[in-house]
């Protein structure tokens, strides 16, 4: 079948279930809009922030951050061999920061004041800079997708346009990330006297931009392995590209590690590690299983060199960024907030529903444009195919 000839979507059992998970969310969603935080979920004074701030957008913001630690490596540094998956970073990402937009707009107490912060400049207010950072860059990634979009609905002009867009979208779609990633970190520095020492420092926006990085690679071999089982990809063609990428984690993993140690050290804080308490046990999982057992593993060859030994490392990874911004969000700020919450069945389902509309939404751009490598390669012989036709009639070549 020629992808350029019609918009396809295939059904399965599965997506009739993402479907409807998605209409769920989005009677909740309107519910929730109509009655109000109160009515819809279970935060209150002492817990303002839930698990729409927790996971969708802290935790999504994180998971999303393949798009530019990927773009950095390969259109900032030229490191031109991982191109076959650049395509599919941005997409990954583009939808994460999609979803994070929808979870930050729901969790307005005054939705319907959204768009205040355009107008109204608090440029002194860390969630300021967070809303204004977040919201420009999932417009470049909206940008860097038109050159796509365009090669796909075969507008060359537009296609021509985007590319010539690309370079500059792609420094500022660097720059953005590195502002809002460290700046979700900040907003807890006030915390000082709430949050676990485990987890509050100084410098806790830069393990926030830290772990941001270092999940990039991994999130990025954790999606293509998905899609391989989805679509029957040849993911170990793949293998030695995300092998390599994958030394940014490690390297990084390493990084973050000692750092936390310094910085442990330096406050006087490896007694908060070993007390035993709950916070104590849960941070030394966070860091034993999420850090250092990743590390170990990716340095055994055997491992690495595996498909199942990198997804697995990779998924250790992935679950590590979620189990650190739950425990920042809930674990390390329970004591202080006394009190109780737990999600309700809305917020459950809205959460759900907002990722079982990303995979919805991945599915049909992977299976109508040119994302991956492969997909990509047969479009190029396309192209030239139809440039040897047109030279051989005396038409105009077609331009890639």
């Amino acid at each position: 079948m020629d992808q350029y000839t019609r918009w396809t979507f295939r059904m399965t059992p599965y997506r009739v279930v993402l479907i409807a998970l998605t209409l769920l969310m989005v009677g909740v969603a309107t519910y929730r809009l109509l009655f109000g935080l109160g009515a819809a979920t279970n935060l209150n004074d002492e817990w303002p922030w839930g698990l729409w701030i927790g996971f969708d957008v802290l935790t999504g913001v994180a998971l999303a951050g393949g798009g530019f630690s990927t773009c950095f490596i390969i259109h900032i540094l030229h490191k031109k061999k991982y191109h076959s998956i650049a395509r599919a970073a941005l997409l990954t990402s583009l939808i994460g920061y999609l979803l994070v937009m929808g979870g930050l707009f729901f969790d307005i107490g005054r939705w319907y004041n959204f768009w205040r912060p355009f107008f109204y400049w608090g440029h002194h207010s860390v969630l300021f800079e967070v809303f204004w950072c977040v919201s420009l860059y999932t417009t470049v990634q909206v940008l860097e997708f038109g050159h796509i979009l365009f090669e796909r609905i075969k507008s060359e002009p537009l296609k021509k346009l985007f590319d010539w867009m690309l370079p500059g979208l792609f420094i500022i779609g660097v720059m953005l990330p590195t502002l809002h990633q460290s700046s979700l970190g900040s907003l807890y520095i006030i915390t000082v006297d709430r949050l676990y020492p485990t987890w509050w420092s100084m410098i806790i926006p830069v393990f926030f931009l830290t772990s941001a990085v270092f999940v990039g690679p991994a999130m990025v071999t954790f999606e293509g392995w998905l899609a391989s089982k989805a679509y029957g990809r040849n993911f170990q063609a793949e293998m030695p590209v995300l092998t390599s990428l994958w030394k940014v984690t490690a390297w990084l993993l390493a990084f973050y590690f000692v750092l936390k140690c310094i910085d442990l050290t330096y406050r006087d804080a490896w007694g908060y590690v070993f007390n035993g308490s709950f916070e104590a046990n849960m941070f030394l999982v966070e860091i034993l299983g999420f850090i250092l057992l990743p590390l170990v593993l990716f340095l055994i060859p055997s491992v690495r060199n595996s498909v199942g030994g990198l997804v697995t490392t990779s998924i250790l990874v992935v679950v590590g960024v979620v189990f650190n911004r739950m425990n920042v969000v809930f674990t390390g700020m329970a004591d202080a907030a006394g009190g109780h919450y737990f999600p309700s069945w809305m917020e459950w389902s809205l959460t759900i529903g907002l990722i079982s509309a990303g995979i919805l939404v991945y599915c049909f751009v992977v299976e109508n444009f040119n994302i991956f490598h492969e997909d990509q390669e047969a479009y190029k012989a396309k192209l030239k195919k139809e440039k040897a036709r047109a030279v051989a009639g005396g038409g105009t070549p077609v331009q890639a």
